[in-house]
């Protein structure tokens, strides 16, 4: 797939009052930007919503969908609503630093990042300012 691509990043106890925000940003990049590639974690709610907010416009946009995980699953039961994808080195990084190298693999694949961080410390926030430093275009939905 051709297009930009999109990773997010925000807090783990956030409300699920981001979700129709969320979908809006989501499908406004896919519409007037052609963002077609999106990469979501799998901790904690705000990864949970954007990934049923991907969920439901796959069902409406061609677009592709990743979980990158940042460790092995253990769990052979366990399922994704989308493809997984576990970055290229990670095995070998120490389990305490394996959240770090996958997010950072994230904003190094990503054109666009979308954030809700209403705190200035945290993975959320690390992760947002290293986008902008990165030089990519982030969207705050945190009003």
């Amino acid at each position: 797939m051709n297009g930009l691509s999109c990773t997010f990043f925000g807090h783990r106890d956030c409300s699920e009052s981001i979700i129709p925000e969320l979908y809006r940003a989501v499908e406004d990049l896919i519409v007037s930007k052609k963002c077609t590639v999106f990469y979501v974690g799998n901790h904690g709610n705000f990864d949970r919503f954007v990934s049923k907010v991907l969920d439901d416009l796959k069902q409406i946009y061609k677009i592709k969908c990743c979980v990158i995980l940042a460790y092995m699953p253990t769990d052979k039961n366990m399922s994704y609503r989308h493809e997984t994808v576990l970055p290229d080195g990670i095995e070998a990084k120490p389990k305490k630093y394996a959240i770090t190298y996958r997010n950072r693999w994230m904003v190094e694949k990503s054109d666009v990042v979308i954030t809700y961080v209403k705190n200035n410390f945290g993975g959320a926030a690390q992760f947002k300012e290293y986008a902008i430093k990165k030089k990519k275009t982030v969207i705050e939905l945190y009003k």
